[in-house]
């Protein structure tokens, strides 16, 4: 209900998030909480710790100060993510929410490595740490806190699709497990004299370390190019193929300049028969609509395809089979035939998993040759490797 208040007083057109501006909001919005939540709980734990002497809850405070200081960094990624495209920068500045968000994770990596060591220190020099109902409550307090912001987050990164927001529910997800550890061991020390607080500083420190681990991977992801989500690759799949005279898709890549900013190619199948002029105009009206539907820059490359030579179509059937019981995951596109009855010369890209290096993938070409030549004497394999950068679902032509 907070989180419902919050957005509908501050984000007046909530809805619109395909709106760069609205996105913005939403991400300062997330930005200015983060930073005025984890500043407070972080005061209030440095004076716990220090009123208690426990190192467990000094941890924990500087967790959450690392964590407004995230806040402040994903401010900072969401300002110049909205800054427009400029000459050194044709496809804008949307990778900066990636970059930002790797800041953070390093950032917990630090601290979590700098009381991981003070942790050792504690439990080879243990201090008497006595319970007090205060800190207690406090830690409590802090826990519910923390839930309530994760799920903030997350509802920010689901509206608006921010991997800085998804980045920092996660890591307040951690942080109640994180505090939950702190708020055991106190409650521990009311039982045992064991240097439990020495302990728990090393969990929490482990758990920082993990956490930003996570992050670093969730983040790194988009900058070195992940492969796009299915079910972004689907739709675009479907939309393409509802245009009337597309009878076929392949090769879609998809370049991820930050959110809002996808630069996507395919190669579309027409048949060779269509008059060429309608062709252009069907692909240009496809690339038109996609791009303003779902936000993206598309690029389609027509490709024609001889739908009128049974031939040519049954052959084609048959080296797929063929290919798909050598190997489930191959798939053939841009088939051709040239030559005559006695000699042919069958012309197409086979396309390879990427489980196979390179030199798999020719040993793989050069096997797939050897059986169609063994099946049909009179053919000949010309065989060119491709990779399948996206995984397109088996859609057929309205």
């Amino acid at each position: 209900m907070l989180t419902d208040i919050l957005i509908k007083t501050f984000i007046k057109d909530k809805n619109n998030t395909g709106d760069k501006n609205v996105r913005q909001k939403y991400g300062y919005l997330g930005g200015f909480v983060g930073i005025a939540c984890n500043v407070i709980l972080s005061g209030a734990k440095i004076a716990l710790g220090i009123m208690i002497n426990s190192i467990a809850i000094t941890a924990d405070a500087v967790n959450n100060l690392s964590d407004a200081a995230s806040s402040v960094i994903t401010l900072i990624g969401f300002k110049i993510t909205n800054k427009p495209a400029d000459r050194e920068h044709p496809f804008g500045h949307g990778r900066i929410e990636y970059i930002s968000a790797m800041v953070v994770s390093f950032m917990v990596i630090l601290a979590g490595f700098e009381f991981l060591k003070s942790s050792f220190d504690r439990v080879r020099n243990p201090e008497i740490v006595r319970f007090d109902i205060i800190p207690f409550s406090i830690l409590l307090l802090s826990i519910g806190i923390k839930v309530w912001l994760s799920r903030f987050y997350k509802r920010i990164g689901r509206e608006t699709g921010s991997k800085a927001m998804e980045a920092a529910a996660a890591e307040s997800l951690s942080d109640v497990t994180t505090t939950s550890v702190v708020a055991l061991s106190l409650l521990a020390s009311l039982w045992t004299t064991f240097p439990v607080d020495g302990y728990a500083g090393l969990l929490v420190s482990a758990f920082i370390i993990y956490s930003g681990i996570s992050l670093t991977k969730d983040t790194l992801n988009p900058l070195l190019g992940e492969a796009p989500d299915p079910e972004f690759v689907r739709k675009i799949a479907e939309k393409t193929m509802s245009y009337d005279g597309i009878i076929g898709i392949h090769d879609m890549i998809v370049h991820n300049y930050g959110p809002g900013r996808c630069v996507v190619s395919l190669h579309a199948e027409i048949p060779a028969s269509m008059d060429i002029m309608k062709a252009h105009d069907v692909i240009d009206l496809a690339e038109q609509e996609i791009s303003e539907e779902m936000e993206i820059h598309m690029v389609i490359h027509m490709d024609p395809i001889n739908t009128d030579d049974k031939l040519v179509q049954k052959t084609q059937e048959q080296i797929t089979q063929l290919v798909k019981e050598m190997h489930e995951e191959l798939s053939i596109h841009d088939f051709r035939i040239v030559g005559g009855e006695d000699h042919k010369n069958l012309i197409f890209d086979l396309v390879v998993p990427f489980e196979y290096d390179e030199k798999k993938a020719r040993e793989l070409s050069g096997e797939v040759a050897r059986e169609i030549k063994n099946r049909y004497p009179e053919c000949n394999a010309i065989i060119y490797i491709d990779r399948a950068y996206s995984v397109l679902p088996k859609l057929t032509a309205p």
